[in-house]
């Protein structure tokens, strides 16, 4: 199997050690990729020093800091093949402000769009054109069942964004597939990671699993999804949730 072996690789998001974005940096690494790490602080700088790999400072955001990237990751590894865009806010245990619909300022709303949607399309964007030339890309976009599947009280601007991202990943594979392109996405459900609260993990802990998912499990689903193997699966919404989507009846505390 060539799984990615050999690909040039650019991870979004991958700053946190304990997140989702550094184990899937990992197992591409694990799996022979040319890897680049992104994120908005020079703590990348260590992540991927640890991993062994590239790294890039950028905010996803501002476009003209996306070119860069792109430019920066072709200079030193060649065009990329393999994208995983895992930037944005993705059960991150952050404290989040929470509305509803009616409530949200222009500005909270628009901050919302920007992280959580504008990021991935900028990504998609800038690394389409040369994977369309070169017959051939792997996209993999991070969303959440919250948007797509399910939602939760407050967090209508978040599960807005996220279910934005699951219509990009379809129009795009249908848009690409003749040019060699798959884009797939990951919808995690309740996964600890080193900054997940007492809740989510409470929420984790009522899963038919019976427990939070792993970076590591989600992991493994993006690399499949980024591998050349999966090459017939396109326009996937494959949920990573432990079951969770499947209860009607849900645990209270």
């Amino acid at each position: 199997m060539a799984g990615v072996h050999g690909r040039v690789a650019l991870v979004t998001g991958a700053g946190s050690e304990g997140g989702i974005g550094f184990a899937i940096a990992r197992a591409l690494v694990a799996g022979g990729a040319k890897v680049c790490v992104t994120a908005t602080t020079a703590r990348i700088h260590d992540r991927a020093a640890t991993l062994g790999c590239m790294s890039h400072i950028a905010d996803l955001t501002d476009t003209a800091q996306v070119a860069s990237l792109f430019a920066a990751v072709t200079a030193k590894l060649g065009p990329v093949e393999v994208l995983v865009n895992n930037a944005g806010m993705v059960q991150s245990g952050h404290d989040i402000d929470r509305q509803h619909l009616a409530g949200w300022s222009d500005a909270a709303w628009a901050h919302h769009m920007a992280l959580n949607i504008n990021t991935t399309f900028h990504c998609c964007r800038a690394a389409l054109p040369t994977m369309a030339a070169q017959g051939y890309g792997r996209i993999v976009n991070i969303s959440s069942v919250t948007g797509p599947v399910v939602t939760i009280d407050g967090s209508s601007a978040y599960a807005t964004a996220k279910a934005a991202v699951t219509g990009m990943t379809r129009s795009i594979a249908l848009e690409y597939g003749r040019q060699g392109i798959t884009c797939n996405a990951v919808l995690p459900g309740w996964i600890a990671t080193e900054s997940s609260s007492d809740g989510e993990i409470r929420a984790g802990q009522a899963t038919p699993a019976g427990r939070p998912g792993t970076p590591d499990e989600i992991a493994a689903a993006a690399v499949f999804l980024a591998s050349q193997e999966a090459s017939y699966v396109t326009g996937a919404m494959l949920v990573v949730d432990g079951g969770n989507t499947l209860q009607e009846m849900k645990a209270h505390d």
